[in-house]
């Protein structure tokens, strides 16, 4: 059987674009960073994209090969994309997409799950812990 890693991502900006951050649970490891001037999608990316290299650095990667990975956002129009429900319209997110994409091929398996803001609080929270350092 399958080792499974669960995973929380998010990704926001102040101002859109403004100075931007994202937050990352990666097991029972959580990260934030701020990650310069951004609109709140690429942010999203950005942090997906972010956890995908923590997970494959902490399993190494034979571990990662056999590992399911489970994302959960929420930010509806990234999982729509990445699930391929919606075309990718923005130059600037294709490149991102396509880094999730290869990304993923590290792994057994990578899923995307959407989630109210509700129930990611706690990425949510990584994310305005970076901005505030910067006191924005």
């Amino acid at each position: 059987m399958a080792d499974k890693l669960i995973i929380h991502t998010d990704g926001g900006a102040r101002g859109n674009p403004g100075p931007a951050a994202i937050g990352a649970m990666v097991g029972d490891k959580t990260y934030s960073e701020f990650i310069g001037e951004a609109t709140n999608n690429v942010a999203e990316y950005r942090a997906v994209i972010f956890a995908l290299k923590k997970a494959k650095q902490l399993l190494g990667k034979a571990k990662a090969e056999s590992t399911e990975v489970e994302i959960f956002t929420d930010s509806e129009l990234m999982y729509k994309q990445l699930e391929g429900h919606y075309k990718i319209k923005n130059n600037g997110i294709q490149p991102l997409f396509i880094e999730v994409w290869n990304l993923k091929q590290d792994f057994k398996r990578v899923g995307f799950k959407h989630i109210p803001r509700e129930e990611n609080k706690d990425a949510d929270r990584l994310v305005n812990r970076a901005l505030d350092r910067l006191d924005i």
